[in-house]
């Protein structure tokens, strides 16, 4: 049993080495049959831009009922406020520094913690958070975002504020 595990073992890393160099022979993935993939290469992602939130839907929709995927692009300087999701959400980092707060207190520049490329974070539903980029950020953030929808994010100031007792009300009485 440990020999089978030790050949197994050796014969996935020798695959991946493959994969990790292709030869000048290897089809381009435009040349794939597109009745097995769809695919979207970097440059021709369709971003929906705005001032501080760049999004793209690459699968699905969140307010819609179903699996969605996204990509959120946050400019340097730019942060949502404290607010909170009424399912999972799931994240990886993909570039840059993505910053976290977990409290009900906005400050992005002082209460947040960096997130680095390749972290896998859960933001769990109905947990009072918020995130983006910080000021001095040389790039900006992308993230990598997935779940099932239909999702209602509530925030917990300004005009739109949760009012009454809630996730928002419980995180201030808790201190964070």
């Amino acid at each position: 049993m440990r020999r089978s595990i030790i050949v197994a073992t050796a014969v996935l890393a020798s695959a991946g080495l493959g994969y990790a160099a292709p030869s000048r022979s290897d089809p381009d993935i435009s040349t794939l049959n597109p009745a097995v993939l769809k695919y979207a290469l970097p440059d021709k992602i369709p971003w929906q831009v705005t001032p501080g939130l760049d999004t793209a839907f690459l699968y699905g929709n969140p307010n819609q009922p179903g699996f969605y995927v996204l990509l959120f692009k946050w400019k340097p300087g730019n942060s949502s406020h404290p607010h909170y999701h009424s399912t999972d959400r799931h994240i990886v980092v993909m570039s840059g520094t993505w910053w976290v707060g977990a409290s009900t207190e906005w400050d992005p520049e002082h209460k947040t913690a960096p997130v680095k490329p390749g972290t896998y974070v859960t933001h769990f539903a109905r947990q009072v958070h918020y995130d983006g980029s910080r000021k001095d950020d040389p790039e900006p953030a992308v993230e990598l975002v997935w779940g099932m929808g239909p999702v209602v994010t509530t925030v917990c100031d300004g005009n739109n504020a949760e009012k009454g007792p809630g996730p928002c009300d419980d995180a201030r009485k808790a201190g964070h």
